[in-house]
């Protein structure tokens, strides 16, 4: 048998070709690595013109494989499929007769065209709801998982991955400081800016640094911080644990008995709980910087601001929104890892993965941030 290399390629002529008949001469050997360059030469051809007479001539054919034979019943079937045309197969040796009997061309019938179906909305009601109930039943277990390596993880401290924990800190947390810096004191700036034209109109310009000063510290210095988080560090860790997913290293660490959660999860957990607070202490003072330029540029001294902010908030805003901060993190690291253990096989399910770990961090975070609002306001806080 002739070797791939030294094979000669196929050839494709047109001899005794008139209006109406047409003879293609193969010649070479048709194989899987070369039948490309002769099939849509001859396809073309017999196309192109309605002949009423096709012959293809293989007795030049020294050797074809399946592709070869794939082409050859290729040929005689779009021939075939139309009408008042007479072809003709020549010089085809036994063996390779045997393959194309195979194919079985008399009753062969293409597979028709599949349409896509609309799906009611009743049915996609169902599968929302069903989808909705799987995440919730999976989000228990992970939930259940995780607190139970948190509390092994603060009974045995040297079961915690150090060196990880300390290099999500540094990617989570000191990465992360110039983009949380820049956008709270852009957002205190522009909260005493908006405010001072309102204000002026009562000659309470005074005022503004209260209300930069408990909308940061209450309320906006940690929910812009978790947010930023969310769409930063959320989404790398969806993304992360998601290629593992993918590339099967989460099964191989279960195939070691090595819990993933505790082995994943929990560094990036612990990190989010401590770089968050952290976080929002330099979003407060960066947003208070900001609604200090506008202040200063009103005309009002800086010990003016500063005596304000003293007498508009207490120790217990400053807490209260720090304590808010951890649990933003832990819901944000939380869902990132969740996601990430959520991933599917293909190629868009990290992308996949790293958008709903964005969109549920975002949406968790709004709906505690809701729900410590009462609390503290039951708490008289």
């Amino acid at each position: 048998m002739p070797s791939f290399r030294n094979s000669p390629p196929p050839s494709l002529e047109f001899v005794d070709e008139t209006t109406d008949s047409i003879t293609l001469v193969f010649k070479g050997e048709l194989r899987t690595d070369s039948v490309s360059k002769v099939w849509g030469k001859a396809r073309k051809k017999t196309s192109s013109r309605l002949f009423s007479t096709v012959i293809i001539d293989v007795h030049n054919i020294n050797y074809c494989d399946g592709t070869g034979i794939a082409m050859l019943a290729d040929l005689l079937l779009e021939t075939q499929r139309r009408t008042n045309v007479d072809i003709t197969l020549e010089g085809l040796k036994e063996d390779f007769q045997q393959l194309l009997d195979q194919f079985d061309l008399k009753h062969f019938k293409p597979e028709p065209e599949s349409k896509a179906k609309s799906i009611p909305i009743t049915e996609e009601v169902g599968l929302t709801a069903s989808q909705f109930l799987q995440d919730l039943k999976e989000l228990i277990s992970f939930v259940g998982e995780a607190f139970y390596s948190l509390w092994i993880a603060l009974k045995h401290p040297s079961t915690i991955r150090w060196k990880d924990m300390l290099l999500t800190i540094e990617r989570a947390g000191v990465n992360a400081l110039p983009i949380v810096c820049l956008i709270c004191f852009l957002m205190g700036l522009i909260m005493a800016f908006q405010s001072a034209i309102p204000l002026k109109q009562f000659a309470a310009e005074l005022f503004i640094a209260d209300l930069v000063s408990v909308a940061m510290l209450r309320e906006l210095g940690p929910l812009m911080t978790a947010i930023l988080l969310a769409g930063r560090s959320g989404s790398a860790f969806a993304a992360e644990i998601g290629t593992m997913k993918v590339n099967e290293e989460v099964n191989a660490l279960q195939t070691m008995g090595i819990d993933p959660v505790r082995f994943l999860a929990i560094p990036r957990i612990i990190a989010s709980i401590i770089v968050t607070p952290l976080l929002t202490l330099f979003a407060n003072f960066m947003g208070l910087v900001g609604g200090w330029v506008v202040y200063v540029s009103l005309g009002f001294p800086t010990i003016v601001y500063i005596n304000q902010i003293k007498s508009a908030v207490t120790l217990t805003d400053l807490w209260g929104g720090l304590f808010k901060a951890g649990v933003f993190g832990l819901l944000v690291a939380g869902i990132g890892c969740f996601r990430g253990m959520q991933t599917s096989m293909g190629a868009s399910a990290v992308g996949q993965s790293t958008t709903r770990a964005v969109v549920s961090g975002i949406v968790l975070i709004v709906m505690a941030d809701g729900l410590f609002s009462v609390i503290y306001y039951i708490l008289g806080l």
